[in-house]
């Protein structure tokens, strides 16, 4: 079997976060200072934290947008959804006005305020937030509603995170992060299911005990066969993707048939290009599908490489020498 170890290394570092690393944080940071520096937020317990994708370490080349939750820990109850939001819209347009091109840099969406950072090519979504009546999660604005609240936990899912990977010795982390990858190269951009549906679907997959693996080839390969089921029961049977945060509840999304259909039936046929690549003995025609299957990263650059020695479309290179070969090409008899 080919498991191209080094490859699969490289591709880890080909989809990993560039200088986003450093622009993200300092972004969350300018909007968590504008919204600590109002008094009435202050009155209002506020301490915002980084949550999403980012904070998981599960992000991949672009990050494009990075999560504030700006808890209140002591916000009124008569403090509608609409009242925090209009509240928010106020205090970072002011903070952060508008653009180059005389464009509002931050915007008001249906539960949180999009800031625009033209500098970094990314966004901030800032998410107020209050207490839950259990005392342990939060609400946020629930969709379309003025003063309807929905709870959530998505630093449950980072503690959730952080623990499953360290219970499969650090290959959990990665392998979401392929996935991630493969769903990018699989549908076309803008596309739904998103990238924290496939990262909860992998998650309810580790948890379940049917992914293992001794490298990350093997994680890949069973944690995408896994993931292809589970997308394969949503669709066709309905059966929701747990929320592993909220016990008894399933996580929700906005995606029409027919994107579901393409996703199940592109899943389905990655799983099995992945097996048969794992199992493929030929490590140039392995190599093939695993770079079909990662396609290009946020830079437009190639994911997976070819092992030394093969050509672009995976036949062997007529002079390389595979380690432990019995001949080699002849050449001159001169010595000394």
């Amino acid at each position: 079997m080919a498991h191209l170890i080094q490859q699969f290394k490289e591709a880890l570092s080909s989809i990993e976060p560039g200088d986003d690393k450093e622009n993200a944080p300092e972004a969350h940071q300018l909007v968590r200072r504008a919204l600590n520096a109002d008094s009435k937020l202050a009155e209002y317990g506020i301490d915002p934290v980084l949550i999403g994708s980012y904070k998981r370490s599960v992000s991949i080349k672009r990050v494009k947008d990075v999560d504030v939750f700006v808890r209140m820990q002591s916000l009124p109850g008569d403090v509608t959804s609409k009242d925090i939001l209009d509240h928010f819209f106020k205090v970072l347009h002011a903070e952060f006005g508008v653009d180059a091109q005389g464009r509002r840099r931050t915007v008001r969406q249906d539960r949180s305020l999009k800031i625009a950072f033209p500098e970094y090519d990314l966004d901030v979504d800032a998410v107020p937030a209050r207490p839950h009546w259990d005392g342990t999660t939060w609400e946020i604005p629930q969709k379309g509603e003025e003063d309807k609240w929905v709870q959530t936990n998505p630093e449950g899912l980072t503690s959730l995170s952080t623990e499953m990977n360290a219970a499969h010795n650090g290959y959990y982390v990665p392998t979401v992060k392929l996935l991630r990858q493969t769903r990018r190269a699989l549908l076309r951009r803008g596309a739904k299911p998103g990238g924290f549906f496939i990262e909860v679907a992998t998650y309810q997959a580790f948890k379940s005990g049917l992914v293992s693996g001794n490298d990350h080839a093997e994680y890949y390969v069973s944690a995408l066969e896994e993931v292809a089921k589970i997308i394969n029961n949503f669709v066709v049977y309905g059966i929701g993707v747990t929320d592993p945060t909220l016990p008894g509840k399933t996580i929700s999304i906005r995606a029409a048939e027919d994107e579901l259909e393409t996703a199940r039936l592109r899943f389905a046929d990655a799983a099995t290009s992945a097996r048969a690549a794992l199992e493929e003995e030929d490590m140039g025609k392995s190599a093939l599908a695993f770079q079909k299957l990662f396609g290009k990263n946020g830079n437009d650059e190639t994911v997976f490489e070819m092992p030394p020695g093969f050509n672009e479309d995976g036949s062997k290179r007529a002079t390389a020498i595979s380690a432990g070969a019995r001949t080699v090409p002849a050449g001159q008899r001169t010595f000394g």
